[in-house]
């Protein structure tokens, strides 16, 4: 009875101790009730993350991130979709000639950034694991139809998959399947160009 009483009273005191604090809350809350502990843990309200959401928490993107904010296709980024989207890499965009991206990122060149960039987009979230069977069942070649309009070859070269752009110019799939609440992001080593 009387390690009852005195686990009650601490625990109370703790209680007390807790509610008179500054008013932050920890992580994790222990309670004592009689010789076992539970433990609470503080629930997070996490935030869906689109696609632009995704790409802006990563530095690998920043030159993407620029190039949709000129060319203003956040909001149509951040929509439902789903969208699967080719991300080329800061380094890729590198690969691209001196030049080329502050020309692109020009207002007055701001469709054909558009152009571009939704070169890069395909209508539907399409995971690593669905591009490759649907590259096995198509004779090693897939064809997918961007969001520009145009068409991008896809195949696998050493387990990695290859896009084929309209000018025969390829890149490979760097990182796949990075999620987002409106599709999936497969990081590219190389921009590819509609015609």
């Amino acid at each position: 009875m009387n390690l009852v009483k005195k686990i009650s009273m601490f625990s109370f005191a703790a209680l007390v101790m807790t509610s008179c604090g500054d008013g932050k809350k920890t992580e994790e809350e222990v309670v004592a009730t009689d010789s076992t502990e539970v433990v609470i843990e503080e629930a997070e309200m996490v935030q869906p993350t689109t696609i632009v959401d995704v790409a802006v928490g990563n530095e690998n993107f920043s030159t993407l991130v620029a190039a949709v904010k000129a060319a203003g296709l956040v909001e149509t980024l951040s929509s439902e979709g789903p969208f699967t989207v080719f991300a080329p890499t800061n380094e890729a965009f590198s690969k691209l000639p001196a030049g080329t991206v502050d020309n692109l990122l020009k207002p007055e060149n701001v469709e054909k950034l558009k152009s571009v960039l939704t070169y890069h987009v395909v209508a539907g979230k399409f995971e690593a694991a669905a591009v490759i069977d649907a590259i096995n069942k198509n004779n090693g070649k897939f064809t997918v139809t961007t969001v520009q309009g145009g068409k991008i070859d896809l195949s696998l070269k050493d387990g990695k998959v290859v896009l084929t752009d309209a000018n025969g110019n390829s890149s490979t799939v760097a990182m796949a399947d990075v999620a987002a609440s409106n599709g999936v992001i497969h990081a590219i080593d190389t921009v590819v160009m509609p015609k």
